[in-house]
Parts: C-alpha cells; sequence; structure tokens
C-alpha cells in the first residue's frame, strides 16, 4: 500500500512563493509517475503538474506553466512543487497523486491510483 503525505501548505499573499511537499512512503517510489491536482471551493478536482518515473519530463497546466516547477528526489522519496508569484486563484487544497501504469507524464484524474490527504494553500490579495 502507497501513502502519500502532503506538507507545506499555508497562508500567503499574493506575489510570494510557497513550497509544497509530498513523502511517498514504500519502495517503489521510482515506478510511479507523479502529480499534483488541487481543488478550490465549488469547483472540481483540476491537473497542476506532472512529472515521469525519472524526472525526465514534466508537464504543467497553462495557468501554472512559468510559475510552478515539479521535481523529484528518488533518494528520499519526495516530490517538491515549487510555488512562485502566487495569485488569489491559486488557493485551494492541493493533492498529491501517484500513478503505476503511465510510463512518462499524466494528466488525467483516473490515472492515478493513490492520493494524499490534501494541504491548504490560500493566497490573500
Amino acid at each position: 500500500q502507497v501513502q502519500l503525505v502532503e506538507s507545506g501548505g499555508g497562508l500567503v499573499q499574493a506575489g510570494d512563493s510557497l513550497r509544497l511537499s509530498c513523502a511517498v512512503s514504500g519502495r517503489t517510489f521510482t515506478t510511479y509517475t507523479m502529480g499534483w491536482f488541487r481543488q478550490a471551493p465549488g469547483k472540481e478536482r483540476e491537473f497542476v503538474t506532472s512529472i515521469s518515473r525519472s524526472g525526465g519530463s514534466t508537464y504543467y497546466a497553462g495557468s501554472v506553466r512559468g510559475r510552478f516547477t515539479i521535481s523529484r528526489d528518488k533518494d528520499k522519496n519526495t516530490v517538491t512543487l515549487q510555488m512562485n508569484s502566487l495569485k488569489p486563484e491559486d488557493t485551494a487544497v492541493y493533492y498529491c497523486a501517484a500513478a503505476p501504469r503511465t510510463l512518462s507524464v499524466a494528466v488525467s484524474r483516473g490515472e492515478y491510483d493513490y492520493w494524499g490527504q490534501g494541504t491548504q494553500v490560500t493566497v490573500s490579495s
């Protein structure tokens, strides 16, 4: 069983930066494509970014491209989301997820089998 635990959320002002981390349990970390999703109040959960098993490929939603950076550390079994130039519209609960069947990046929710509990990010104007 894979467990994902997010951390690093909080309340920041517009323009600030925040770094989210996702700790992944188990010895098969390098066999999962990893991703971040977010869900704002009253909205569906949406894709933010994904990174391939090797870390060699990444993909970003248009709304965060150029501001957010995803990375992974196979020695620490962690995935990090660096968020810069935050905007109020980035306010949401952010979820880390693992996709065991995808070889490259994964965009759709259905490709992810394992999810963290989420961490709240609030950006004030």
